[in-house]
């Protein structure tokens, strides 16, 4: 497994240094081969922000593997994790200008505004319904559309399982008792625009820098699933966690396009194949384990669940949200009712 350490360098110069790299490789690849040369390389630089322990890390560990077995080495996959090559929009970037060629996290929204669907908050009430509902031709469709944004997406899981909050102040229960409270959110537009609505005082923060955050009281709640608030240790600056089971997030496999199509047609079959198998084994780690990160947080943090009574007037309270995504084109109503269909299919 060749996961990569952080090096002492500065960013910028990493940066740099990958896409020179890039350029050099590009040249010496382009070169006619004879039949005793080697057959070409094709090098793909993946990096995201979580650690090794995490499962994305996992999962692209699989991927790694799986890939490179069924390409006979024809692809080669670098790992980078642990936010080395920088943030999520950092590396976001980097993918689309082809520096490092895919990565996975949040920002969603800038491949396609679509995804945005997947996260209207009490949409859905248990985790295999998104799941359903991205392996369905609608989730296809809107994979396929986001090469209008400079990405390719051959595949899309879950982010983890719901999405919930811890806090410092006092337990989650109703949607009054987020009035005024300091949250984290990611720069994600309808996490902003929900919090708001329901009274509390969203706070754009990196996700690296949310313990540091958390734990100088600059805010005083964070809302993320299991596995990121154990990963990221937020539970040493925070008292309670609240079951509300707010949102699930999409988990794109963002990947350049053009370095995709350099690939010739079998390379492109096997990396399709392998992205699809990766993202399957993520959804089942990511579940699986949640459970078993919700166990480590009971015995670190206050635990609470909303009653159903509290989850309807969470419901009612953010219907606007789903609404303004409407009105702002982002989807329609009849998109809406196509993915309550596949949801409540057996």
């Amino acid at each position: 497994m060749s996961v990569k350490k952080r090096p002492d360098i500065v960013y910028t110069l990493l940066a740099a240094g990958l896409c020179a790299l890039a350029v050099m490789q590009g040249c010496q690849k382009s070169a006619p081969q004879s039949a005793s040369e080697t057959p070409r390389v094709y090098i793909f630089k993946y990096a995201h922000a979580q650690s090794e322990e995490h499962p994305r890390s996992k999962s692209m560990l699989f991927f790694k593997q799986f890939l490179e077995q069924i390409t006979r080495g024809k692809i080669q996959v670098e790992l980078y994790f642990s936010g080395i090559l920088g943030k999520e929009s950092e590396v976001l970037e980097m993918v689309k200008d082809n520096i490092i060629q895919g990565c996975r996290g949040g920002l969603f929204d800038r491949a396609n505004k679509k995804y945005i669907l997947y996260t209207l908050p009490f949409l859905f009430t248990e985790p295999g319904q998104v799941i359903r509902l991205m392996q369905s031709d609608f989730g296809r469709q809107i994979n396929r559309q986001a090469l209008r944004n400079g990405y390719y997406i051959p595949a899309c899981g879950i982010a983890g399982g719901f999405r919930n909050i811890t806090s410092n102040k006092s337990p989650i229960r109703v949607p009054a008792d987020l009035k005024g409270l300091r949250i984290r959110t990611p720069p994600i537009d309808i996490t902003i625009r929900t919090f708001a609505l329901l009274g509390a005082v969203p706070e754009q923060i990196p996700y690296a820098e949310t313990y540091v955050a958390l734990a100088r009281g600059i805010v005083d709640a964070q809302e993320n699933p299991y596995s990121n608030i154990v990963d990221m240790k937020f539970y040493e600056v925070q008292k309670y966690l609240s079951i509300i089971n707010w949102q699930m997030h999409p988990d794109p496999f963002y990947v350049n396009p053009a370095w995709y199509m350099s690939l010739p047609r079998d390379l492109k079959n096997a990396f399709d194949e392998a992205a699809r198998k990766t993202m399957e084994y993520s959804n089942g780690i990511w579940l699986e384990s949640e459970n078993e990160f919700l166990d480590i947080l009971k015995t670190k943090l206050e635990v609470n669940y909303a009653q159903p009574r509290a989850i309807d007037e969470f419901k009612k309270a953010v219907r606007p949200v789903w609404q303004y995504y409407v009105d702002q084109k982002y989807f329609t109503w009849d998109e809406i009712e196509q993915a309550v269909t596949i949801l409540s299919q057996p």
